[in-house]
This record gives structure tokens, C-alpha cells and sequence, in this order.
């Protein structure tokens, strides 16, 4: 995945509590199995009122979403993070997440911020003053900017250092490539194993 060090952007002010996974991607879409084409997907039925704030003319460009607090509770679906991926953001700023939802964006490397409901308020009243205020979410410098506005947050030294570096589970894995190839090579070749899919009698 790629590294996220600091981005600037339209950030979007979605006023609502208990935007749950459901709602994120409504079960219809569910049946898809790729990673990506999932944008027209993000909040579809919420998207056909007119009046909804991804449907103003520049928060259609937003990549920061500033939400209400327990966004991303509910099932499990993975494809709600790649959702707002696809769709474009970069970064959610909320009070309080799902915690499956924060997992599986964290993972896929969309950075969830979490801040105080009243700092979260004023980033609402910001951008909805003035939309085409850029925001700023810094994880080099642990800081949320905008318009004036700078709020500190926290995250795990762990995951922080992962999306610094872009490093996802598989490029994790990756990183012990050599000891896992010694270590298979050392295996007895009675052993159950595995082989890349197109191999002879691998379908």
C-alpha cells in the first residue's frame, strides 16, 4: 500500500452518528469480490438525496471525511474501507470508530483519526463556513490543520511506523521471505504444501 506521511485536501463534513458498515456499502453491492470498484458503492443510498454533503459541488472532490462518532460500527464487510478508498479519501477524522471497521482501515492503509467531539464540531464548522478550506492530516506530526485549527492525535507506535512505510500484512510477511523459504526447504516432503496457483493439477 502506499506510505501516508501527511495530505492536504477537501475534507467533507458528514454530520451524522452511527454510520455503520451497512450504510457505508448497502448489502446489495456485497456480492462483489475485488478489491477496487467499489466508489459508486460508498453511502449509495444516502447519495441519491440530492442534498446529501458528498453530492455539494466541492465536497464531491473531498479526501478527508469528517465524521460523526461511532462511524464504521456494524458488520464486518472489508469492503466498506475499500469503499472509501476507491471513492478517494484518504483520511477519516471522527470522535469514535467500529473497532473491526478501524482494524480493516488501518490495515488497508486509511488512516482514522480520532479526536474530541467538540475539536471534531469545529472542523465541521470550518469547512462548512468555508468548503474549499483545505485540511491538512499530518501523521509525521501527529496533527489535524486546517483553516487555523491544529488538533494533536494519537496512534500506536506499531501502526504509525507501518504507515509511514506503506507496509501492509503481506508486505509484513514479506519482510521474512528468506526465513520462510529456509524453513520450507528444511520441511519434510511428506508434509502438506502448497503451490502457486496455475501449477500442474492446481486450479
Amino acid at each position: 500500500m502506499a506510505p501516508f506521511t501527511s495530505h492536504t485536501g477537501i475534507a467533507a463534513p458528514l454530520r451524522l452518528t452511527n454510520v455503520d458498515t451497512d450504510q457505508l456499502v448497502p448489502a446489495r453491492f456485497a456480492i462483489r469480490t475485488t478489491r477496487t470498484g467499489w466508489a459508486d458503492a460508498l453511502l449509495a443510498d444516502k447519495r441519491s438525496d440530492p442534498e446529501f454533503v458528498l453530492n455539494h459541488p466541492t465536497f464531491r472532490t473531498a479526501t478527508i471525511l469528517l465524521a460523526g462518532s461511532d462511524f464504521g460500527t456494524g458488520s464486518s464487510r472489508e469492503m466498506a474501507v475499500w469503499a472509501l478508498l476507491n471513492y478517494g479519501f484518504r483520511a477519516v477524522v471522527a470522535p469514535r470508530y467500529g473497532d473491526i471497521f478501524r482494524g480493516n482501515a488501518l490495515k488497508n492503509g486509511l488512516l482514522t483519526v480520532t479526536l474530541a467531539p467538540h475539536q471534531v464540531e469545529r472542523l465541521w464548522e470550518l469547512v462548512e463556513r468555508e468548503p474549499t478550506c483545505v485540511v491538512t492530516v499530518d501523521l509525521e506530526r501527529s496533527e489535524v490543520r486546517g483553516g487555523g485549527l491544529c488538533f494533536g492525535f494519537t496512534l500506536d507506535d506499531h501502526t504509525r511506523w507501518r504507515l509511514l512505510n506503506g507496509i501492509d500484512d503481506i508486505a509484513l510477511t514479506l519482510r521474512h521471505a528468506d526465513a520462510i523459504a529456509r524453513y520450507e526447504r528444511g520441511r519434510r516432503r511428506n508434509l502438506p504444501a502448497t503451490r502457486p496457483l496455475g501449477e500442474a493439477g492446481v486450479r
